[in-house]
């Protein structure tokens, strides 16, 4: 009797899955992607799906492949200098963007998070469950404020040197671009706000 080809084991699934998910995501965006569709295309039960990544936030947050274990990411913040986090932060954008399968499924939901809420929750929920605890771990003052001038600033030059294009931008070399973002993320995190701003309480919160 012909023997059968051994069944793919978990990793070789999860790759599948993954692989899938990537090109939804950069195709049809956030909101049109199901879990059903990618367990088509992957050849899986949607069960598989929902063992392996539970939702498809979480899928989508996989599907990113960043350069590091988002689980650890805000220790690599945190770890060093306060005032070279800027550094840090722009290095680790720019290792995401510079990854051809990472940038198209970002560009995919960053083209969806104008119009569709799971996209921008997606979007918020790199924010909140990475640059936030890091600027609070590193004692900044407004550490809302700040992951939020910080986290635009990044969400803003991805769009202008991915999907607009912006000459300069579009044509800016990594390392010069990194050198930059650097500076402007630094600056949003460490330098003074001289102007209060207004809580969500609708109190007025001045600088220390």
């Amino acid at each position: 009797m012909a023997r059968t080809g051994r069944r793919p084991g978990a990793s070789d699934t999860r790759e599948r899955i993954l692989s899938a998910a990537r090109s939804a995501f950069a195709e049809a965006g956030l909101d049109r992607t199901t879990m059903r569709g990618i367990a088509r295309a992957a050849g899986v039960d949607p069960a598989l799906v929902y063992h392996y990544f539970r939702s498809k936030e979480h899928l989508f947050a996989a599907s990113l492949e960043l350069p590091f274990d988002p689980s650890v990411v805000t220790g690599v913040i945190v770890a060093g200098n306060a005032d070279e986090v800027g550094e840090r932060l722009a290095r680790i954008a720019m290792d995401l963007w510079q990854n051809p399968p990472t940038r198209a499924v970002f560009a995919g939901v960053v083209r969806s998070a104008t119009s569709d809420e799971q996209a921008a929750a997606a979007l918020r929920s790199l924010l909140e469950s990475i640059l936030l605890p890091a600027l609070h771990g590193l004692k900044v003052d407004h550490p809302e404020l700040r992951g939020a001038l910080a986290w635009s600033a990044l969400v803003g030059i991805f769009i202008g040197r991915n999907l607009i294009r912006v000459g300069p931008l579009a044509e800016a070399t990594p390392e010069t671009l990194e050198q930059v973002m650097a500076r402007m993320l630094q600056a949003a995190i460490s330098q003074p706000i001289s102007e209060p701003w207004v809580a969500p309480g609708g109190e007025p919160v001045r600088p220390r």
